[in-house]
């Protein structure tokens, strides 16, 4: 590894840490960065993982107001992520790479459509929002949250995105309070999936490349918790979408 590619990457993982924190995706920004450089899709995934829990620790820790009496829903929806996380890593484990060869660039083409809908689905869920929440809506809550975290485990990108859009339709509860929500359960996913991975993967795992994450999306976490909010989500999206279409493109060509 060069020192620019090292620069690089822990730019990449300050970036990812920010995005993360406020809004989600953060992986199309570290994942194809790796890719480019040359790592294979699993090990990419795996270090990328694996370093992105620091940024998500900081970030929940910059978003402890917000969380304020926040104990019964993380208690009710940890679970779920949690169980979730550990299905989607066996999953990548299991799977052979030419298999997850073939479905990132739908898992990144997935997390480009989150992104661009994310703003009408939160629209959309303002608009129909209720009051109260149904035993039927926390039901198909836990579901959509273990399906996240299956998601989350196996890939990551735009994870947070979903947890939001599902946690709008689905809670009565404020928007920052589910960013909040947000930060706690997809760091539980990449912690859980990361420890997944430590436990049957450790070969696969590039401890360079997840130590400049982990530094880089550390520092991210804290500033998307402080200063992101003020920026303009369409600004952030616009960049993640760009990177994830290229980053398709690249896939498809290489």
């Amino acid at each position: 590894m060069t020192l620019t590619h090292a620069l690089l990457i822990l730019l990449a993982g300050m970036a990812a840490g920010t995005i993360n924190t406020i809004v989600g995706s953060g992986t199309l920004v570290t994942f194809p960065t790796l890719l480019a450089f040359g790592y294979p899709a699993v090990a990419a995934n795996v270090s990328n993982s694996l370093g992105l829990v620091a940024g998500g620790i900081s970030g929940t820790i910059g978003y402890r107001k917000e969380l304020a009496g926040a104990g019964a829903d993380i208690r009710r929806l940890a679970p779920m992520s949690f169980l979730g996380a550990i299905t989607g890593a066996l999953l990548l484990i299991w799977l052979p790479a030419s298999a997850f060869d073939a479905i990132v660039p739908v898992l990144i083409l997935l997390g480009i459509v989150l992104v661009i809908a994310g703003p009408r689905l939160q629209q959309w869920a303002k608009a129909h929002h209720a009051d109260h929440e149904s035993t039927g809506r926390r039901v198909a809550l836990g579901l959509g949250v273990f399906g996240a975290g299956v998601y989350g485990g196996y890939f990551g990108a735009a994870q947070g995105v979903l947890l939001i859009g599902l946690m709008s339709v689905l809670m009565a509860a404020p928007l920052q309070r589910i960013n909040g929500l947000k930060n706690v359960l997809s760091t539980i996913v990449n912690a859980v999936a990361a420890l997944t991975f430590l436990v049957i993967a450790l070969d696969k795992v590039d401890w360079a490349v997840a130590g400049l994450i982990a530094a880089g999306s550390l520092i991210g976490g804290v500033i998307g918790a402080r200063v992101g909010r003020r920026l303009h989500p369409n600004v952030l999206r616009a960049f993640i979408v760009i990177v994830g279409v290229v980053t398709v493109v690249w896939l498809l060509t290489k």
